[in-house]
């Protein structure tokens, strides 16, 4: 990849074959090194599987010929909802492979959530893993769900709506003909988290895909037609009902022809270090928050081989840089943001060429033309002003509307830019972007705009705090003045006068005007099923007090 004298990359090329889908990349990798791993599984309870290229074709040919005798096919909307597993991608690319639209969901969702999502797309078949069933089943008679598929059924079948992937796949062909599916045919609706309302279908086309190969791959992952990819081995710690699946998963491993290491077990970071160690991982994609405890463990202890860290799902915000510096001197690789969306690909990020800035989600990806707009308008800010993250419409890294939303779309691209809805600044050179918080949460007052994320990221930084969010509180004089809620760290005790050596402490961390006047010590903060913070709940909590 070429760079430019900055260190970040120049130029993208954006010729996407109409003929593009990661199935038939998937193809391609197949009949060119067929035996090579295409992902290696290893549960909690240290069961193994793992799956070549060719094992892969095969499987989602299988899977999408019995698809097709149930009768699912082009534009069907597929819902799945499964842990990490070994045939997870032979029942996502299957699926794809008919020309269904994929509708990941996460096992942190509660059934009400199952309900709205295959109401609101009208998904007629779910692919569920049998530990996952009791989410599905008080749903069917409120849905339009007609086909059940179960991922390791072996129990009885409640009626003819239910049946397994063993029993789908069971007989069928390795080759499968299916209808002409292309880069422009639509491939999956992710719904948002709903930080701010009911969330919203996101609707992607094949090539979504294509551009993750282009940008998060080559400028983030570091692969390029250059990597041996016989050396290295693949591990993203998300869930497959998250975007971020789709980013990594599905949009480098299949894409690239690399051999993926995926890991079904909760986080604990012994067992984590363990696991890079005796697997031989040299690319590794985690949160911040998993960074963060990797850092409290002794990391000399462990012989990690990494060659790339990244770094994703939250801000790499400025409180753990201590914790990531200690990283870097046991691993020798310095974790790198990158900042995207469920709408988007990478569209800021830290590449292997660059020196990464200490808080910093990087430079703009190459070839989106991200930048900063003030809120109100459609200009670029300044550096060091607070505005909305934006990329224009055309742009083909982002989503390709609303699915059968129209109202959401003529509002979302109405303009030449599509905002993200999140805050960020840009330091002094305007080239590194520093995350903000979201739009909707943007605080004025007394003429000042706020970002939340900046009084939050200092008020974590205080041995006293866990957790905080930050939110605009009604004020007869300013307007709106900042209050926080905050979750105490364990052995820390609420008082008056905690609060005033907190606003003391802010009062030196940040600007003046930035401080928290108002600190409500509170036992939790309301999250969304992704574990985003819903300042709107707090927001229509203070409104209700002072507005």
């Amino acid at each position: 990849m070429e760079a430019d004298d900055t260190g970040g990359p120049e130029t993208i090329d954006w010729e996407i074959p109409p003929e593009y889908t990661v199935a038939s990349a998937v193809e391609e990798h197949a009949a060119a090194v067929g035996d090579r791993v295409a992902l290696s599984f290893l549960s909690e309870t240290g069961d193994r599987a793992e799956r070549t290229y060719a094992d892969l074709r095969d499987d989602m040919h299988r899977f999408a010929n019995g698809l097709e005798q149930l009768g699912v096919g082009q534009g069907d909307r597929v819902m799945h909802l499964f842990p990490r597993h070994p045939d997870a991608f032979a029942v996502q690319l299957g699926a794809l492979s008919v020309g269904a639209l994929l509708v990941p969901s996460s096992a942190m969702l509660q059934p009400a959530d199952i309900e709205f999502r295959a109401n609101d797309c009208a998904a007629e078949t779910i692919v569920v893993h049998e530990s996952l069933t009791d989410m599905v089943e008080p749903v069917l008679t409120e849905s339009p769900i007609e086909r059940v598929i179960v991922l390791d059924g072996t129990g009885a079948v409640a009626d003819d709506r239910w049946t397994t992937v063993e029993a789908v796949m069971d007989g069928q062909s390795t080759a499968y003909d299916g209808p002409d599916v292309g880069a422009e045919d639509p491939m999956s609706i992710n719904y948002t988290s709903g930080t701010t309302g009911k969330p919203k279908p996101v609707l992607h086309k094949h090539r979504w895909q294509y551009c993750f190969n282009r940008v998060n791959a080559r400028h983030w992952w570091g692969i390029d037609e250059e990597t041996d990819l016989d050396d290295e081995l693949l591990w993203a710690t998300t869930g497959t009902g998250w975007a971020k699946w789709f980013w990594s998963p599905v949009g480098v491993g299949p894409t690239t022809g690399a051999s993926q290491f995926i890991y079904d077990g909760d986080f604990e970071p012994e067992r984590f270090l363990e696991v890079l160690e005796a697997e031989g991982v040299t690319k590794l994609c985690a949160v911040p928050t998993q960074y963060r405890m990797f850092a409290s463990a002794d990391l000399a202890a462990y012989d990690v081989q990494l060659t790339d860290a990244l770094s994703a799902g939250e801000p790499l915000n400025r409180e753990p840089i201590e914790q990531i510096e200690q990283i870097e001197a046991a691993w020798g690789v310095t974790p790198r943001d990158g900042y995207g969306q469920t709408e988007t690909v990478a569209l800021v990020l830290n590449t292997p060429e660059m020196a990464v800035k200490p808080g910093s989600m990087g430079k703009p990806s190459p070839g989106i033309e991200t930048t900063i707009l003030d809120v109100d308008d459609e200009v670029p800010v300044e550096p060091g002003e607070i505005g909305e993250i934006a990329v224009p419409i055309d742009s083909p890294a982002i989503f390709d509307g609303y699915y059968e939303k129209p109202h959401l779309d003529d509002r979302t691209f109405s303009g030449e830019y599509y905002r993200t809805g999140d805050l960020a600044s840009m330091d002094e050179d305007g080239s590194f972007f520093f995350f903000e918080g979201r739009a909707d949460d943007i605080i004025i007052s007394a003429g000042y705009r706020i970002g939340p994320f900046e009084v939050e990221d200092a008020l974590v930084s205080h041995d006293a705090v866990a957790e905080a969010a930050a939110v605009d509180s009604p004020h007869d004089e300013r307007g709106s003045v900042v209050k926080a809620y905050i979750v105490l760290a364990a052995g820390a005790t609420a008082s008056e006068e905690l609060k005033t050596e907190l606003q003391e402490f802010m009062e030196a961390e940040t600007a003046p005007y930035k401080y928290p006047r108002r600190i409500e010590f509170v036992d939790e903060l309301p999250k969304t099923s992704s574990g985003k913070i819903r300042r709107i709940e707090l927001r229509e909590q203070e409104r209700a007090r002072f507005g």
